[in-house]
């Protein structure tokens, strides 16, 4: 049995805040004959998977499928979704399992990940899971690994890239002066040459925002083990952000769903995204012609929404479920989750087909970012990043409302959040 973490006490303070107000989750572990880990093979069970992808109306289909061909596939194992409401799925999970229960697979982002991790919720998998011999990509799974133990694999990668309308921008910028010039070149009338999440309300998908400023220009939040928000580069990048907001160069004000609108009808030139943005661009306007490139910054280094998949420490089927994690990894069914997911990377290397580089020709743009992409979270504060984010985000905010300079807000976040973490 692994050692529980240090960092165990305070993070189950968060799995516990987290908990407030959170309803049970619907359709947990059934009755099925217990398997006991380690077992070369798992005992008939019916475990369940709960993945906010399986509520996506553009991939859970597609996810589904691929759970019953596995399903289909043997006579032992069956995976059945858990239903989990999307708005509080992380918590409600968290919760879950912080009371001894929940799903067996899961589908998580990573600061639930993390939080999970410290807390002993998740089962070690130190010596089930060879990433060499499995192939593992090392950028991305270097990250899912916690004090020293292994607590998942990949399920998805997605890199982020720039953006761009190819009828309003036939040649994609390369540094960030031309970035800025491309961007008050096209903002005229109800056009904007780019468009980002500036508000308190949107507060987690600023964080998105700055992350790839902050990274592009050689900073980030710490160095796995003290803090430097207020680091020159750090400041640097969020200084290059708040340079774009006072060109008037994007919507101020609007929030995500709506310049997004204006993206797709081509009354935006540029975002910074996420690859599962391409399948959503291409939802809401199949004639839009636009294309992605590596954001224009001077540091090859930007964000990623990273997802493990992992195994509820509290699971009876731990045998069952970590073979399904096995049949996923084999490259056939590699092959298949990167087609469900579009424009994500998976755990393993894999061919992009014919029909998707036709469909989308900047794939191999986006896959070429997955080692220099970096997980949304504060590395050595990963569970705690929820509230580093708010301090950080709402100094932001009120440097770009000029209530004082980036670099002032930048110390008085570091101030506050070194309190946070106890340094």
């Amino acid at each position: 049995m692994q050692s529980r973490p240090p960092r165990r006490s305070r993070v189950l303070g968060l799995v516990a805040t987290l908990a407030v107000g959170v309803v049970a989750l619907a359709g947990c572990s059934s009755s099925s004959p217990s398997s006991t880990a380690g077992a070369n093979t798992p005992k008939p069970a019916t475990i369940t998977f709960a993945a906010s992808t399986l509520g996506d109306p553009g991939r859970g289909p597609g996810l589904q499928k691929l759970i019953d061909e596995y399903n289909a596939s043997q006579k032992i194992v069956t995976v059945k979704p858990a239903s989990v409401p999307y708005p509080t799925f992380g918590q409600t999970v968290l919760t879950q399992m912080g009371g001894g229960e929940g799903p067996d697979l899961v589908r998580f982002d990573m600061p639930e990940f993390e939080a999970a991790a410290g807390s002993s919720l998740l089962e070690p998998l130190d010596d089930k899971i060879d990433a060499k011999a499995l192939h593992l990509m090392p950028g991305p799974d270097k990250y899912l690994t916690v004090d020293g133990h292994r607590y998942g694999v990949v399920f998805e990668d997605a890199n982020y890239g720039m953006f761009y309308n190819t009828a309003l921008i036939p040649t994609p910028p390369t540094t960030f002066d031309e970035f800025l010039q491309t961007a008050k070149g096209l903002t005229a009338g109800d056009t904007y040459g780019l468009a980002f999440r500036q508000t308190q309300a949107e507060e987690a998908d600023v964080w998105q925002d700055i992350f790839n400023y902050v990274l592009g220009f050689g900073g980030n939040w710490s160095d796995g083990k003290k803090l430097t928000i207020d680091s020159p580069n750090v400041i640097k990048g969020l200084e290059a952000y708040q340079k774009l907001y006072d060109a008037n160069v994007i919507p101020k004000g609007a929030d995500a769903a709506t310049f997004r609108k204006m993206f797709a009808n081509g009354k935006v030139g540029m975002e910074l995204n996420n690859g599962g943005y391409a399948t959503a661009t291409t939802a809401a306007n199949p004639q839009l012609k636009f294309s992605v490139a590596r954001i224009p910054f001077p540091v090859k280094k930007q964000g990623a929404l990273l997802a493990p998949i992992v195994i509820n420490a509290n699971s009876k089927h731990k045998d069952a479920a970590l073979d399904f994690i096995h049949w996923l990894l084999k490259p056939a069914q590699q092959v298949k989750l990167q087609e469900v997911l579009g424009a994500s990377s998976v755990a393993t290397p894999t061919k992009r087909s014919e029909a998707s580089l036709q469909k989308y020709p900047f794939l191999p743009v986006l896959d070429d970012l997955t080692d220099s992409g970096v997980p949304q979270i504060v590395l050595g504060f990963g569970a705690q990043t929820p509230d580093i984010r708010h301090i950080v985000v709402t100094q932001v905010l009120s440097a770009l409302k000029g209530e004082k300079d980036m670099k002032s807000a930048m110390q008085t976040a570091q101030k506050q959040a070194a309190e946070l973490v106890g340094q």
